[in-house]
């Protein structure tokens, strides 16, 4: 399938994709854990009552990972092949997470592809993005042919999509605050419009991870036994769940309320860089960890509008999308037209 724009945003947390499918967007998302692909599958031995995992094999520089909605159940010991790193995008699992998005899709050819960078590392790693990505790739699947790749900041994909559907909420006139709370990094830009702020602007390696770490070593602290799975932590904070271990529910709630200084520490750091609010219209919230945050953003910045986005996990991945689309269709605009 050729498609116009073909957005990624893969984060240290979950991996996200938006693309056209007719007028509707398609978005698609899955763990960002890279675990090497395992030979055979017992599933696939189960006679249709073991139900098999939605994952592929991904091949990149000689290895095959697995990639793919499923994938966090092959993790073991802890080990689920995360990468947690400021170079997370030069690596062969991030090769691998943006190889299964395009082969999920069912991409074979594609304009533009739009990735996102955190804002404190993408004039570091933007042109090895492009180059990377950019003409034939081949992930074990047959070739798939990126004619150009476009690399934005994250947040900029979420400032986009809460222009195009925070209604009234977006102030093209005033200054807004973005802030996406993501797995590794907590990103911020302050844009007046589309335009970026960059002395305001900036990002912290201080992301949901973090607090999951901490939570675990309470964890550990409490029960006298080592806690490696925050993946699973991750997915019961979201679900409002209790974390099953060793056949007893422990509530995280207090755990969460005793990790607060760590994300007080990444609040207060940005507040220090944003200086004072008095000029901004609202603060846009978003990224997969921003209920982990919201309370303590509330709390520093109380006399500003607090805008919450829809679906957070997917806001940069559409506004990527959009970016792309725009940027596309003003190059292609013949000279001398009026835009």
């Amino acid at each position: 399938m050729k498609v116009s724009v073909f957005a990624v945003d893969v984060g240290y947390g979950n991996t996200k994709s938006a693309f056209r499918m007719g007028s509707d967007i398609a978005t698609q998302m899955f763990p960002s854990v890279t675990p090497i692909a395992v030979s055979e599958a017992v599933s696939s031995y189960g006679q249709g009552v073991l139900h098999a995992r939605k994952v592929l094999p991904i091949e990149v520089d000689g290895a095959t990972y697995e990639i793919g909605p499923g994938v966090e159940l092959s993790s073991a010991y802890g080990n689920a092949g995360r990468t947690l790193s400021e170079d997370f995008c030069l690596t062969s699992n991030y090769a691998a997470l943006l190889g299964g998005s395009l082969q999920f899709a069912g991409v074979t050819e594609v304009d533009r592809m739009v990735l996102g960078l955190p804002v404190h590392t993408i004039n570091k790693y933007s042109a090895h993005l492009r180059d990377a990505f950019t003409g034939t790739l081949n992930f074990g699947h047959g070739d798939i042919r990126v004619h150009s790749v476009k690399v934005v900041p994250q947040p900029l994909g979420s400032l986009v999509s809460f222009s195009e559907y925070g209604g009234s909420r977006f102030d093209r006139e005033n200054a807004h605050l973005v802030i996406d709370v993501g797995y590794f990094t907590t990103d911020w830009v302050v844009a007046h419009g589309f335009t970026m702020n960059d002395r305001r602007s900036g990002g912290a390696p201080g992301g949901a991870s973090q607090v999951y770490k901490s939570i675990a070593s309470l964890i550990a602290k409490s029960e006298k036994e080592p806690v490696d799975d925050i993946e699973r932590i991750d997915k019961c904070l979201r679900e409002k769940k209790p974390l099953l271990f060793y056949g007893k529910d422990v509530d995280l709630i207090p755990y969460l309320e005793q990790s607060q200084a760590i994300i007080n520490a990444t609040v207060k750091e940005m507040q220090n860089r944003v200086g004072r609010t008095a000029d901004l219209r609202s603060i846009v919230l978003t990224g997969g960890g921003a209920a982990l945050y919201e309370a303590s953003i509330r709390a520093a910045f109380p006399r500003v509008q607090l805008d919450v986005l829809d679906a957070p996990c997917y806001a940069n991945a559409k506004g990527f999308l959009i970016v792309g689309e725009a940027t596309l269709a003003r190059e292609r605009k013949p000279v001398g037209v009026a835009a």
